[in-house]
């Protein structure tokens, strides 16, 4: 299942982050008088993460993460350098445990690191001890980006997810089968 543009701006909608669909783009670059506001180092370490705790079905992880995180963490600067300082936090225990950075190891040992830090287990709390910023900014943040997308909302039988359309017959009846859809016929 790949996700696309349109799933990460219903996400964000999901979470009340108010874009508009062009305004999305490729803006995030930054120009030498311009800089992106958000680390290219903590950006690729949430994308790591993502590739780890998203199922292996999802494609095109990496641009609906930047999408999405980037968006989120546009006007609200705590929240940027809260996500910032978890995979910092994040990469300091993989260096110290593997020492090679989060964005390096192999997606199985990636996994592990979470669990092994304790993420899995730990409160998220942005205020608390570097599992649980990284459980709430990271994890959790994206997890919540995932399910709340269309793509990512029909993983798990959640046919019309916030901030996509449907209307009153979207709950009226059950989750489309692939039959009814014409598809694997």
């Amino acid at each position: 299942m790949e996700l696309t543009r349109r799933d990460a701006m219903g996400a964000l909608a999901a979470a009340g982050v108010a874009v508009g669909a062009g305004v999305v783009a490729d803006r995030f670059a930054g120009t030498e008088d311009d800089p992106p506001a958000f680390d290219e180092d903590a950006l690729a370490t949430t994308v790591a993460v993502a590739h780890a705790v998203y199922p292996s079905e999802v494609e095109n992880v990496a641009s609906f993460v930047r999408t999405y995180a980037l968006s989120r963490s546009e006007d609200d600067d705590a929240y940027r350098e809260g996500m910032a300082d978890a995979a910092a936090a994040l990469d300091e225990y993989s260096r110290e445990w593997y020492d090679r950075e989060y964005v390096e190891l192999e997606p199985e040992v990636a996994e592990t690191v979470l669990h092994e830090m304790g993420v899995d287990v730990e409160e998220p709390d942005p205020e608390g001890v570097p599992a649980e910023r990284v459980r709430f900014y990271l994890v959790n943040e994206l997890l919540y980006a995932l399910y709340t997308s269309d793509t990512g909302g029909r993983l798990v039988g959640i046919e019309n997810p916030q901030g996509f359309p449907g209307g009153t017959d979207s709950y009226q009846r059950g989750p489309a089968r692939a039959s009814d859809a014409g598809e694997g016929s």
